[in-house]
């Protein structure tokens, strides 16, 4: 950690470069959006290069007392950060505040999950002048909360919180629950669409646009292909004959989407009822960040592409994923195939800001996550990880639980001053230049 500005600069410069080089040179224009948005402050810096974070976990910060065989094998979230929480409908049909996003998911060590984590709480409080003893307490509850539910579902599930929904939740996490049950597939269809002499179409502007029709004919035919992915349990829920009624291209979507494409597909819903309409998206699946500093070569040669490695990744960490949740190949890359949900509401941490509040929220975040890192072993319909990872996680841990939540505390404290100073050293080397290509 004592690395000169410059040498860290330069780690800096490496480490995005091997990471987006490629991309960069085939979209420069959409990095220089994205590194922009990175700019603005340290947690958008933080967000945006996970590449750094894991590059450090096997640096600097590569002691781990708590990883071994089993516990280094597990499927994580790859980049769980703070805003990476909200509600979605399951396929039982109730709505769940849990983990989402789940792109740069794999199989790698429980605590490089936790320390994302820790590390973008550390900033969160850090944005909102909270003082080091409160950021502390703030994530040792996270992690007791952790803990707690780990253990509880180990010891058979009895005594487990399980599910965030509206039967469990107080406080800020009900209200988001309660503000996605008023969302509607109406109102998202009036966002996207517009309906003009009886037939529904995507609208056009704001990084939507038109495609050819040859384009139109390979996004289709993945369509079909993807269908073929589903599970049988999604059957009933598929379109009438499947039927598409319009394609567009997006552009611009989210800061860690730079320059991959994504469509949507408008589909007849389960009635020819306009207000049914389903609209789906397509987007090209990459490389996740922490797969670059895992050597498993299992687990590498596992996934068929991307796609398949993000869908399969949220089945097994998400208990009743999407049931629209599949993959498929164009142009020979991996597809990531899902809803377009009307009943998505993220956590607005702007509302949340009292050391109080915040403790309530991590706590239940801290079950969340316990429950996505034990769900995997009962819900995937594979062996990668074919161990009962909470009864693993819980067994190393416990030999000094103290010194884990110490340790993450200490963690979150150290790295949130490195992704400080970092997220300066990377706006004088934007805005000097000096990363290559942009």
């Amino acid at each position: 950690m004592n690395q000169s500005a410059d040498k860290r600069s330069a780690f800096i410069v490496d480490v995005l470069t091997e990471e987006f080089g490629a991309s960069m040179a085939l979209d420069p224009a959409a990095f220089r959006r994205k590194f922009r948005k990175m700019a603005a402050s340290p947690f958008a810096f933080y967000r945006g290069s996970a590449s750094l974070f894991y590059a450090d976990q096997r640096g600097d910060f590569a002691d781990d007392a708590f990883l071994d065989g089993r516990t280094s094998r597990v499927w994580i979230h790859g980049d769980l950060h703070a805003e990476n929480f909200g509600t979605y409908m399951n396929a039982s049909g109730r709505l769940v505040f849990n983990v989402n996003d789940f792109d740069e998911a794999y199989v790698g060590p429980f605590t490089w999950d936790l320390r994302r984590l820790a590390a973008s709480v550390a900033l969160l409080g850090y944005a909102k002048a909270l003082s080091d003893r409160a950021i502390g307490d703030l994530v040792a509850g996270f992690a007791r909360s952790y803990l707690t539910e780990l253990r509880a579902i180990a010891a058979g599930g009895d005594d487990a919180i399980g599910s965030i929904t509206l039967d469990n939740a107080d406080g800020v996490l009900r209200r988001v629950l309660q503000q996605a049950r008023l969302n509607t597939r109406v109102d998202l269809l009036a966002a996207q669409t517009t309906v003009d002499n009886y037939e529904r179409r995507f609208s056009l502007g704001d990084g939507v646009y038109e495609i050819d029709g040859d384009t139109r004919e390979k996004v289709c035919a993945a369509f079909a292909d993807y269908l073929g992915t589903l599970p049988e349990s999604s059957a009933n829920l598929r379109p009438v004959s499947a039927h598409i009624k319009d394609v567009v291209l997006r552009k611009g979507v989210g800061i860690g989407s730079a320059g991959l494409p994504s469509y949507n597909l408008l589909l007849e819903g389960h009635t020819e009822a306009l207000e049914n309409d389903v609209v789906i998206y397509m987007k090209q699946a990459q490389v996740p960040a922490v797969a670059r500093h895992i050597d498993d070569e299992r687990v590498r040669s596992y996934f068929r592409h991307q796609g398949h490695r993000t869908a399969e990744s949220q089945r097994a960490l998400q208990a009743h994923a999407d049931p629209w949740l599949g993959f498929t190949e164009l142009d020979g890359a991996g597809q990531l195939v899902a809803e377009v949900s009307p009943y998505a509401a993220d956590l607005d941490w702007s509302d949340v800001n009292e050391p109080e509040e915040l403790a309530g929220v991590l706590a239940d975040l801290g079950r969340a996550v316990a429950r996505m890192h034990s769900v995997a072993d009962d819900e995937s319909s594979h062996d990668l990880v074919d161990y009962s990872t909470e009864e693993a996680i819980v067994a190393a841990v416990d030999t000094d639980p103290d010194g884990f939540v110490a340790g993450l505390v200490e963690f979150a404290h150290a790295y949130g001053l490195r992704a400080r100073e970092d997220h300066q050293l990377f706006v004088d080397l934007f805005r000097n230049g000096r990363l290559p290509g942009i």
